[in-house]
């Protein structure tokens, strides 16, 4: 079988080593003016079960990423005790990973076989024979001309992100804190450096020395250091509204994009990994090689569930604006009864992972 990935990106690297691992034939094809996201100092948080995953199908995997065992949620009204935990007994929450570190790693596979172009088309790529084109790249020529239909809610708000280098602690727990002007993160990467996320409700830049005094107002366990430069990006809510062109199968950031704020967005791309992964090993097994059913496989698969788990962070980010409007007298009381109850508790730590 043979498979096009279109984009040189995180999503197709990591795709590409599971398929390969199966013996499957793979190209990156990718244009020369779009490059890579790898001098970013942008982080990825990976759910404790998606790394299981990817350690089973890419050991290497397992070098990196830190361990974090509990997210604290707070409020910018009650900063101690924290609204809710969540833990998992037994094993970690997430793993954080820089996104330079894991694409620099996905990349060392001696079998993955780039394509540059200044520029392609359906037709070019068409003229491989490949039985499966798989596309992540947002702005090629085959994405602008067939996929543009979507659902889209501009937060009109950005992420901001920054690493901090600070006294060495016992580094294992995340921290949330909803203020009044967007969602602060504190996400552990070592014993001595944490990566910083304010997803602000606005479309105003913030430079490092107003971030830092932000950080700093919520920040009760680092003794900080230093701190990398800011790093900006918009925030939308994005779901493709078809995912299929001919044989053509869009993926990752490109049907799918959601607030930061759960740190879900590239865990719903392992999980999209993991249902074609299956997908195909079903096909092969049958043998089936028609790349255009295994696309439609795929949409009829995971299309609805994509849309409501989108919706459903849109919902959380929707219901801590308002909570923050009426300081915080929603969300006081519903976490009190999601602490204590053991089986909503269990069940909401399990929606989390």
């Amino acid at each position: 079988m043979n498979i096009c990935l279109l984009g040189n990106n995180l999503t197709n690297l990591v795709l590409a080593n599971i398929l390969l691992k199966k013996k499957i034939n793979v190209d990156i094809i990718f244009q020369d003016k779009l490059p890579p996201l790898i001098n970013t100092i942008r982080t990825i948080a990976i759910s404790n079960e998606n790394y299981k995953f990817l350690r089973e199908n890419i050991k290497e995997i397992s070098k990196l990423g830190w361990p974090t065992e509990k997210i604290k949620i707070y409020s910018d009204k009650n900063k101690s005790p924290e609204l809710f935990e969540f833990k998992n007994k037994n094993q970690n929450n997430f793993y954080l990973f820089k996104y330079s570190s894991l694409y620099n790693l996905m990349k060392k596979n001696k079998y993955l076989k780039f394509k540059k172009f200044k520029n392609y088309n359906l037709d070019m790529i068409e003229k491989r024979n490949y039985n499966l084109i798989i596309n992540s790249e947002q702005n090629n020529p085959i994405t602008k001309k067939y996929f543009q239909k979507k659902i889209e809610k501009n937060y009109k708000s950005l992420a901001h992100t920054l690493i901090i280098d600070h006294k060495k602690i016992e580094n294992k727990i995340a921290t949330q804190i909803f203020t009044k002007n967007g969602p602060l993160a504190f996400l552990p990467l070592s014993n001595n450096q944490t990566s910083i996320v304010f997803s602000n409700n606005s479309t105003n830049l913030i430079d490092k020395s107003s971030l830092m005094k932000i950080i700093n107002k919520y920040n009760y366990q680092y003794e900080i250091y230093k701190s990398s430069e800011v790093e900006s990006v918009g925030i939308k809510f994005l779901v493709l509204r078809d995912y299929i062109f001919k044989n053509v199968l869009s993926f990752g950031d490109l049907i799918h994009k959601v607030h930061p704020l759960a740190g879900q967005g590239f865990n719903m791309t392992i999980r999209d990994i993991k249902s074609l992964s299956n997908l195909l090993d079903e096909n092969i097994r049958l043998g089936i090689d028609d790349g255009k059913i295994i696309a439609q496989k795929f949409q009829k698969n995971n299309k609805h569930l994509n849309f409501v788990y989108g919706l459903g962070i849109d919902a959380i980010n929707s219901f801590f604006k308002l909570d923050n409007k009426l300081e915080n007298n929603l969300s006081e009381p519903i976490f009190k009864v999601l602490k204590g109850n053991k089986i909503l508790n269990k069940y909401a730590t399990f929606l989390s992972n």
